[in-house]
């Protein structure tokens, strides 16, 4: 007869994924409120910042994200003067985003940012770079 008995929280791996997930973004959102930006903005940032420009749908493959979420992200980041949108001269079916000056000027904090986050999780380069592979296969393995 098959075991009926779910596994408990504890061995479920998806919890431990979504709690560290929930965790590490909870970890920015102070400094990244200070600059006025959500942990997705500041995503769109470092693809820009790394880019210098992108396509909606680049973006979106870029961060794993639909275009239903990250629409509504990029007109707020617009609003707020971080990011400029312009349909694509030579196909109009697509969205060019780029930065303005303020996003860009975003840039200076950037490293700061990311040593902080990488102190603030305590592991030492060996135990980040194997954390970081180990979690892109489980995406690679799970990603359709």
């Amino acid at each position: 007869m098959a075991d009926t008995q779910t596994p408990p929280l504890t061995d479920q791996l998806c919890f431990d994924l979504y709690a560290t997930s929930r965790a590490v973004t909870n970890a920015y959102r102070p400094v990244l409120h200070e600059l006025g930006l959500t942990y997705p903005q500041y995503l769109v940032l470092i693809v820009l910042w790394d880019e210098g420009t992108s396509t909606v749908r680049d973006l979106a493959d870029a961060l794993h994200l639909d275009h239903g979420t990250l629409t509504p992200l990029l007109r707020r980041m617009q609003a707020n003067g971080v990011i400029t949108r312009r349909r694509a001269s030579i196909d109009e079916r697509f969205v060019e985003i780029a930065l303005t000056e303020r996003g860009d000027a975003l840039r200076a904090h950037a490293s700061r940012i990311h040593c902080d986050m990488t102190k603030a999780l305590g592991l030492d380069p060996a135990q980040f770079s194997y954390l970081q592979e180990t979690l892109r296969a489980v995406t690679a393995a799970v990603t359709p």
